[in-house]
């Protein structure tokens, strides 16, 4: 019985195979549909691979504690009805009197990250005698720019509302970012400090120039074009991935659009830009290409650069975000020439 069983099924086998081929094309058809039509199943893809490696690097920054105890406010809502209107603040716990604020908004492509992702880093800036705040935005592209400069502006005037509890001097405020973080900062500070490119964003920014003593930016996006046209040498998945980010984020599928020249700080700084401090590694495809060009760009319009590059053939070979990783000296080294900087503009 059992071989007849078999051999009846087996039978069937051929005639079944047509359909099953004509099922997964079906399949295959809807996925590849689904991934012209949307950014949605490439920025999950995404945001998965970052959050695995974000957890890897909170946990390896967790072993570098600060020397003296810090207070942490968390989840303060700043926009009131918006649930991913939160940020967190940090202040050495001795603190009396107001110190100088670092916002320090975080990366992950405008599609994934939190404020909470380097937060013993935050801990450490916030040692040597200053506030630090880390706010979230809505990420892309559950909503698009330009929510998330506006929800950041928003931010701005919260803090401002609640300096004494935060023992913030916001006389003397320093924007920071990394990567996509630092494409945000340094558009926020673009706007506060050129009143035209303000008026095309439709924003009344909440701080005036004079507060923003700074800008500190990390392996960072400046030219969204050159990232929705990225360099042919770069692997196909790289491409990809910068794809979906800028497609996610902007919410055109066009990149000749006249959005993405608005979104890039490149084509909006001027000589009224803040003193900026910029660094990327040498082994980051955006350091030549992002970076570089942007420093450029502010010094031939004489406002004050700090930056930390290195020659190609540096070893190791530091990839995207190496300053976080504060086991190696780069990476130390980063973080000293930051508190300099700040240090320096205070």
């Amino acid at each position: 019985m059992g071989q007849s069983v078999a051999s009846s099924n087996s039978s069937k086998l051929p005639a079944l195979i047509p359909r099953i081929l004509v099922g997964a094309s079906i399949v295959l058809i809807i996925n590849a549909l689904l991934f012209r039509l949307t950014p949605w199943p490439g920025a999950i893809i995404i945001r998965s691979v970052f959050e695995w490696n974000a957890a890897q690097v909170t946990k390896a920054l967790e072993a570098h504690q600060p020397k003296v105890p810090i207070t942490l406010i968390a989840d303060q809502q700043y926009r009131n009805g918006d649930g991913d209107a939160l940020l967190d603040v940090y202040y050495p716990q001795s603190t009396q009197g107001l110190l100088p604020v670092v916002i320090w908004t975080h990366g992950g492509a405008w599609i994934s990250g939190s404020k909470s992702d380097a937060a013993p880093y935050y801990r450490l800036i916030a040692a040597e005698g200053l506030t630090v705040i880390a706010p979230d935005y809505t990420l892309a592209p559950k909503k698009s720019y330009p929510v998330q400069i506006n929800q950041l502006n928003d931010a701005y005037a919260y803090i401002l509302k609640n300096a004494r509890r935060f023992h913030a001097d916001t006389s003397r405020i320093f924007f920071a970012g990394d990567s996509a973080g630092a494409q945000l900062s340094s558009q926020m500070a673009a706007l506060i400090t050129n009143a035209d490119y303000a008026k095309v964003l439709g924003i009344s920014p909440n701080l005036k120039p004079s507060q923003l003593k700074g800008v500190i930016l990390y392996c960072g996006i400046y030219q969204m074009d050159k990232l929705a046209n990225p360099d042919p040498t770069l692997s196909w998945i790289v491409s990809w991935g910068n794809d979906v980010a800028v497609w996610a984020y902007s919410g055109v599928r066009d990149f000749s659009d006249p959005i993405i020249n608005q979104m890039s700080p490149q084509y909006h700084v001027t000589k009224n830009f803040p003193a900026t401090f910029m660094s990327g590694g040498n082994a980051d495809p955006l350091t030549n290409v992002q970076s570089k060009p942007l420093a450029e760009k502010l010094r031939s319009l004489g406002a004050a650069v700090d930056t930390l590059f290195f020659p190609t053939d540096h070893q190791p070979q530091l990839a995207h975000e190496y300053q976080f990783d504060l086991d190696g000296d780069d990476g130390k080294n980063a973080l000293v020439r930051s508190l300099q900087f700040l240090k320096a503009h205070i």
